[in-house]
């Protein structure tokens, strides 16, 4: 397949890139730098800023899917407004391209971890990391309604980290998957395994779903 993938540089984007060129996909990564890439087969970089829409349509038209795992940082000290606004941008952008399968990788701070809450509303909840989620969460909202897109929203789980790919992993819907009385992690290796089997075989069209081990 022909995939667009934006964020390719970030920690979840080189592990999903790893996987799409393993598996054999054409890949056009976006950037703002494509030096950033290195050169390898099957993979084209591109120049393209993922805050403007019109740059977003001109890197994907002709995809047959786009995968957005778009962060602007934890250091950016305005990550609630960035974040917000490159995921409308790409959203906006994949549509005026006309690509129908936009895929988003989000946070798990929307995930609910009781009847009617959510972990980002959790007084636990890392303060460092809040924006970040109320973002990601905000934007979740925003796409779920989308209609015209067969989007996907995939939340990993609490815990992302480094680590092997083992092809192994439970999936789940709006619900935080726990290990135990503990919450469940995933690699991002295998969060990448996820996100690739989705674009591959789409089993959650215009839905959220999570991964974890």
């Amino acid at each position: 397949m022909k995939i667009a993938l934006i964020g390719g540089t970030g920690f979840v984007g080189t592990a999903v890139l790893e996987e799409l060129l393993q598996r054999g996909h054409q890949v056009t990564a976006l950037a703002r730098d494509p030096a950033k890439y290195t050169a390898r087969e099957g993979l084209k970089a591109v120049t393209a800023d993922a805050l403007d829409a019109a740059q977003v349509a001109d890197a994907v038209r002709g995809q047959d899917a786009v995968i957005s795992a778009y962060n602007p940082g934890w250091t950016e000290p305005d990550i609630y407004n960035v974040f917000l606004k490159g995921t409308r941008a790409i959203v906006d952008g994949v549509k005026r391209a006309g690509t129908k399968r936009l895929l988003v990788v989000g946070g798990a701070g929307s995930l609910f971890v009781a009847p009617g809450v959510q972990g980002v509303d959790t007084p636990t909840f890392p303060a460092e990391w809040k924006q970040g989620a109320l973002a990601a969460r905000d934007a979740l909202n925003e796409i779920r309604n989308e209609t015209t897109l067969d989007w996907t929203f995939l939340s990993p789980a609490a815990i992302l980290e480094p680590g092997p790919r083992t092809g192994t992993f439970r999936l789940g819907a709006d619900q935080l998957l726990m290990n135990g009385d503990a919450p469940a992690k995933i690699s991002a290796a295998d969060l990448a395994v996820a996100i690739v089997d989705e674009i591959e075989t789409p089993k959650h069209v215009q839905k959220r779903f999570t991964a974890a081990y």
